[in-house]
């Protein structure tokens, strides 16, 4: 690649990085579907017509919001579960993970929050197709567990839902807390993480 060409492709990508840091700001007060094409060219600092040449819509936009708030997130579920540690551990590792992600990315876990229910099919789809992965990811992190032996996929697949489940009531909780509540939160999630784990142990299928 010659230095214009790269020249050219870095201001590319922070203009894209514009836009969807421009839209997100925007997210923050309302839904994707009120959201207007030119509130965010506006608000990223760039004329409408560049915005076609990162986005086929807003829903496009949206779809690559969704990838920016949750792929990054598929290696980190994948070691919490899979690294050592007893239960009590592994699920400590796991809201603290949670946590973490809620302080440093707020605006995106409140538009995954708002948006997986909303208005914009596509983005709803996204969504879906993310947690389902994080389902399929948990699932086989449970079954090396020697707990799991016996079990059928089903199940697993039934499990792991449970858990990913309590794992976004729990990013929702702490996204929504009030100064000094996190510690209540933490302890809450920790209770119902358990109460999976131990009707897991007595599930006859």
């Amino acid at each position: 690649m010659s230095h214009t060409a790269g020249v050219r492709a870095a201001q590319k990508q922070r203009t894209r990085q514009a836009l969807l840091e421009a839209a997100l700001d925007l997210l923050a007060e309302q839904s994707l579907s009120s959201l207007g094409l030119r509130e965010v060219t506006r608000a990223a600092g760039v004329a409408p017509t560049a915005f076609y040449r990162h986005f086929h819509s807003t829903a496009d936009l949206g779809v690559a919001l969704v990838e920016e708030a949750l792929g990054s997130l598929h290696p980190l579920i994948g070691h919490t579960v899979s690294a050592a540690g007893d239960t009590g551990e592994r699920i400590a590792r796991a809201i603290d993970l949670i946590a973490r992600h809620v302080r440093e990315h707020p605006a995106h876990v409140r538009f995954v929050a708002r948006e997986r229910n909303g208005g914009v099919q596509p983005v709803r789809a996204a969504i879906a197709g993310q947690l389902a992965r994080f389902t399929r990811e948990v699932r086989t992190g449970l079954a090396a567990d020697p707990e799991s032996a016996g079990w059928s996929d089903e199940d697993l697949l039934m499990l792991a839902g449970l858990y990913v489940d309590q794992m976004l009531a729990t990013a929702a909780a702490f996204l929504e807390a009030e100064p000094g509540q996190e510690r209540d939160i933490a302890r809450e999630a920790a209770r119902r993480l358990r109460l999976i784990s131990i009707g897991r142990r007595h599930w006859l299928g």
